[in-house]
């Protein structure tokens, strides 16, 4: 009998950026570095997982702005010239460094990945990577799940139940067209949670989400099963709770796996190393330096005299990582089991990304904890699949928090971005008044309504905030919000003017094109 069972949620996700009214666009690379280096690379997992007969259960959410990403076509044929642009890049690095004892098999590993994620996403695939994920879904290997539409911190919002439906309705429609299945479970966007947002999950059949470890046991009553078990809310949402020593074992920057001076060093990189020159013809902008995604590093220490990176060595301390997690995991199982009249359930929720992309041996990390869970009496578990063995928990209110920085809100709430909410506020405010307004339109009208809702949505987004307050592309995140509450400003002009600018707005369906299927009464009141 297992000790313990161990629920590992990913959240892929990324914010909806496209450009079309550029050639290139350099923000469009996060989408392109995270399909390289975690999505193709989890999927090709996957199919190794089951081609040993290892069974593994996942949660994962695909994200409404990452699913409508990886669906869009120009999208694609932009990551296919990516694709090819890094295979250049690499192929003049193996002619630079091929015969090099030491830094030769790290340009081999590279040029490996690049052409299995090539030939993946062209052949494998036919550039459908939504596909791929809901092979697996299908299966029943892996339970996708939703987030907020535009992953809008949603305690924030508490106070506006029509811009919160609006974020949870537009994201299970965006599932269901996207895999064909109302999602059981939803990723609240930074684990934000607040009691308010309880009933707005149950109104459209959610049976389970995640929060942090503080939001339970602050939780009213407190949970006599700690963070072992789920919660209840007394209208029937299942409401796990993060393990927050597995939390701090991979997150932690400077105690976690990641932060082992074996792994790969994810901030030196040849293109702030090589002279602008070479790196010219394979960068977005020729005399502007980006990150390339070659490294050719270890983590080292804290100094800027590194050792070179050894994949042969990351690998085998990998595989130790993995011992290490499930081992303490199996010991934390063992001290609970006692206590309790159930199995002890480890809920680990992680950001997608973090494994391949931020943390480059994380992947492999993964493979070795499905492929050593059985040694250490542990089952891995779907969320979905733990409801339907203990479909009854505790009854509990958890308490308003998010896994930020202090527990709160401050991350997204602070003085380098607290400016964005009177403008989303009104904006979501302006917007219920419209739908009041014209509540039956069609045509060229229903169009204006629909993208001043879509524009509402994706100015909402909690990832914007995040970066302002990090500094980091802030200026690229605050035009983000800035363009969609302008855009929304012309809209809402339009409309009260009765006045339209049939091309203005026709370019701004082809560029943000995401929700083709929002209807904008979904800001209409609740009634």
């Amino acid at each position: 009998m297992a000790k313990g069972q161990l629920a590992l949620v990913l959240n892929a996700h990324l914010p909806f950026v496209r450009h079309p009214e550029y050639p290139r666009f350099l923000e469009e690379r996060w989408l392109f570095e995270a399909l390289s280096e975690t999505y193709l690379p989890l999927l090709r997992l996957f199919r190794r997982l089951e081609a040993d007969a290892v069974p593994f259960r996942l949660t994962m959410t695909v994200s409404p702005t990452l699913a409508s990403m990886l669906g869009d076509k120009l999208l694609g044929e932009r990551y296919a010239a990516y694709l090819e642009t890094q295979l250049r890049l690499v192929a003049a690095e193996e002619k630079r460094l091929g015969a090099d004892s030491v830094f030769g098999p790290v340009v081999a590993l590279y040029s490996a990945l690049y052409r299995e994620d090539r030939e993946d996403f062209e052949t494998l695939y036919g550039r459908d990577v939504l596909g791929g994920f809901d092979f697996f879904y299908k299966k029943g290997r892996i339970d996708l799940i939703t987030t907020g539409a535009s992953h809008a911190f949603l305690p924030l919002y508490a106070d506006s139940p029509e811009a919160v439906s609006a974020q949870i309705e537009t994201a299970m429609v965006a599932h269901r067209r996207a895999f064909g299945k109302h999602p059981a479970g939803f990723w609240l966007p930074q684990l934000g949670w607040h009691p308010l947002i309880a009933d707005a999950l149950r109104a459209y059949n959610v049976q389970y989400t995640v929060i942090t470890t503080r939001g339970a046991l602050l939780g009213s009553p407190t949970p006599h099963r700690g963070s072992f078990a789920p919660v209840q809310c007394p209208n029937g949402l299942t409401v796990f709770v993060r393990d927050a020593a597995a939390t701090k074992a991979v997150w932690s920057e400077s105690e976690g796996y990641p932060a082992d001076p074996v792994y790969r060093d994810f901030y030196r990189d040849i293109g702030f190393d090589l002279p602008i020159e070479y790196l010219a013809p394979y960068l977005e902008e020729e005399r502007t330096r980006i990150f390339t995604g070659l490294k050719y590093w270890a983590i080292t220490g804290s100094t800027a005299d590194k050792r070179p990176y050894d994949p042969a060595a990351a690998l085998v301390r990998a595989r130790e990582h993995a011992a290490n997690f499930l081992a303490a995991r199996t010991a934390a199982a063992e001290r609970a089991g006692p206590l309790m009249d159930r199995t002890p359930l480890m809920v680990c929720p992680y950001d997608a990304e973090l494994f391949g992309h931020g943390w480059f041996e994380g992947i492999h990390w993964l493979e070795s904890l499905f492929r050593q869970a059985k040694e250490f009496s542990l089952d891995i578990v779907s969320l979905s699949e733990y409801l339907r063995l203990y479909p009854e928990s505790q009854v509990s209110t958890p308490e308003f928090s998010s896994w930020g920085d202090g527990g709160y809100a401050e991350v997204w709430l602070d003085g380098s971005n607290d400016w964005i909410y009177r403008h989303t506020f009104k904006a979501a405010e302006r917007m219920t008044e419209l739908a009041e307004r014209f509540p039956d339109e069609s045509g060229l009208r229903e169009r204006i309504l629909n993208q001043a809702a879509r524009e509402v949505v994706l100015s909402m987004c909690s990832d914007w905030s995040l970066l302002m307050r990090a500094g980091k592309s802030s200026t690229f995140a605050r035009r983000q919000v800035e363009d969609s509450i302008s855009n929304f400003g012309k809209l809402y002009d339009m409309l009260c003017s009765n006045t339209v600018g049939t091309e203005w707005l026709t370019r701004l369906e082809k560029r943000n094109n995401i929700f083709p299927e929002l209807n904008y009464r979904i800001f209409r009141k609740k009634r």
